[in-house]
């Protein structure tokens, strides 16, 4: 056996196995489980490629596995997880917002192929381990501060909807890798601040709460950023 290339598969057949026991948490009624298994998934999922590129074993073998994995871990599982937790109050509309996210998830993935060879220093739109996290993190928030989403009336399923919108969208998200998307120093207060709320509002549930408020203030900075950066452009041009 070569451990060298089984070692970063193991990790990412780690990734799927935590995305199923997400699912399986989610379908017995233990959502705190779904969602910190999805955040378990994410720990496997940044391992298998360090570990393949340490080991010089990177493979297309690797990234397609990667890619199906990501899917049923950050995809499936969050949607459904969202589901469990609130959408299914809302009908049909609760469905379509489930369907939408595997949806955009899937098509996050196969547009991060084909453009992998394009794309550099920057992701187009939010990366789907973030997408699925945000929605994980802020579930078990939402558990630990004993709020139930629906008496906010429309804005979860418009949050979950735009969460799966930006993983399809043109946003440019920093990779924070250097050499990529410059990050405005506006963008940062605007970050701070957000994380900052989120901290104190969710501060009887200080864990729960600094994951969501890592996920969420990176979706929202990705949007202030590319935003102005945008308007920068279109000024010096």
């Amino acid at each position: 056996m070569n451990y060298r290339r089984f070692l970063p598969n193991l990790c990412t057949a780690m990734n799927l196995v935590f995305g199923m026991c997400s699912i399986l948490s989610t379908v017995e009624g233990h959502l705190d489980w779904g969602a910190l298994f999805i955040f378990c998934a994410l720990i496997a999922d940044g391992l298998d490629g360090r570990i393949a590129r340490a080991f010089g074993v990177s493979s297309e073998f690797g990234k397609e596995m990667d890619s199906l994995c990501d899917l049923g871990s950050f995809g499936v599982a969050p949607a459904l997880l969202a589901w469990t937790l609130a959408l299914h109050h809302y009908g049909v509309l609760g469905a379509l917002v489930t369907i939408f996210f595997a949806v955009c998830g899937m098509w996050r993935l196969t547009r991060f192929n084909v453009n992998a060879s394009v794309v550099h220093g920057y992701f187009m739109g939010l990366a789907i381990p973030a997408g699925g996290n945000l929605v994980a993190m802020s579930t078990w928030l939402f558990l630990e501060l004993g709020v139930d989403p629906t008496s906010f009336g429309m804005i979860y399923p418009i949050a979950v909807a735009v969460t799966a919108y930006l993983m399809v969208s043109h946003v440019h998200y920093p990779d924070f890798k250097g050499g990529g998307e410059k990050i405005y120093m506006a963008s940062k207060i605007f970050a701070l601040v957000i994380f900052a709320a989120i901290l104190y509002f969710g501060s009887a549930a200080i864990l729960p709460a600094v994951f969501a408020g890592i996920f969420a203030t990176y979706a929202l900075f990705g949007i202030v950023n590319h935003t102005i950066a945008v308007m920068t452009r279109a000024k010096e041009g």
